[in-house]
């Protein structure tokens, strides 16, 4: 596998270059970029970041800094689903959401990548203010006509799409998971399997073993089940990822892609330090095949 780290573990103040070379000097092959909404004030463009409404001009500074700095781009995730759900209630949220996907899966192959991660749809998520409950199977059909509807755009870009089980109350388990990508029925449609966010209600080496190669991408995070909350997710080996069963199931369904570390907020004191130390337990997680 190779390793590679998300943007948003580093500063949010930090420019993108600087986030590129301090993943190159800690031992990241890659960097995994995310698209973002514009600001107002173009401070997010001055920090070299994937923009909705400027992502072809960004896609193309990425790239000429990650080839300045000799690093890979790995993917292209957002958190913009979160605010602009595909299963939303609202009409025009759905219609927002639609489109930022479209512009995900073009700023990804503008960058020269063929994965990116997408929340195919949220029944409700407690850590959101406010986040309304949307029945769990109208939820499944508005995502299942939303993922159907990206696959032309993906299929001719070559670009698959990761779909997240992510602490949205839907898609519960792998069985499920795989149906709902099987019932899309596009090579571009799989999963972004984060090792993490399954803990609190299943163990993520089951999730590798029934997903196969369905797996577009997968994130490396830990957890603390005896938290239980977003606070339980900590440092790499420091949490109850059964990390040997984890490397095992995957090398048992091939899957030799990227692994991307999605570890936030950096270190208040020493944010350096923490890109440092997860580039050194992924080398240790690594080892463990």
């Amino acid at each position: 596998m190779r390793k590679s780290i998300n943007e948003w573990a580093f500063p949010a103040d930090m420019p993108m270059q600087q986030r590129m070379q301090l993943a190159k000097r800690a031992g990241f092959e890659g960097i995994e970029v995310a698209l973002t909404e514009d600001d107002e004030e173009g401070s997010q463009s001055a920090l070299g970041l994937l923009c909705v409404e400027s992502y072809e001009a960004g896609s193309e500074r990425i790239r000429q800094m990650a080839e300045e700095v000799g690093i890979e781009i790995a993917s292209v995730a957002t958190g913009l689903h979160w605010s602009h759900s595909l299963t939303a209630d609202d009409e025009a949220e759905r219609q927002k959401a639609m489109e930022i996907s479209q512009v995900l899966l073009k700023a990804a192959n503008a960058v020269g990548v063929d994965g990116v991660l997408i929340i195919p749809g949220c029944v409700h998520a407690t850590f959101i203010p406010n986040c309304p409950v949307v029945p769990y199977e109208v939820v499944y059909e508005r995502a299942a006509a939303a993922i159907k509807d990206l696959v032309p755009l993906a299929e001719e870009l070559g670009v698959s799409m990761g779909l997240e089980y992510v602490w949205n109350m839907f898609l519960l388990s792998p069985l499920e998971m795989a149906r709902f990508i099987d019932e899309v029925g596009s090579e571009r449609a799989g999963i972004y399997l984060d090792v993490g966010n399954m803990l609190p209600t299943g163990f993520p080496e089951q999730w590798i073993r029934i997903m196969g190669q369905r797996i577009v991408r997968v994130h490396f995070k830990d957890f603390k089940r005896t938290v239980g909350t977003l606070e339980g997710f900590c440092d790499l080996l420091e949490g109850d990822v059964n990390w040997p069963e984890v490397m095992a199931a995957l090398a048992e369904v091939g899957y030799d892609g990227w692994a991307t570390a999605e570890i936030m907020p950096p270190y208040a004191h020493s944010p350096e330090g923490r890109i440092f130390s997860t580039s050194q337990a992924m080398d240790r997680i690594f080892a463990m095949v």
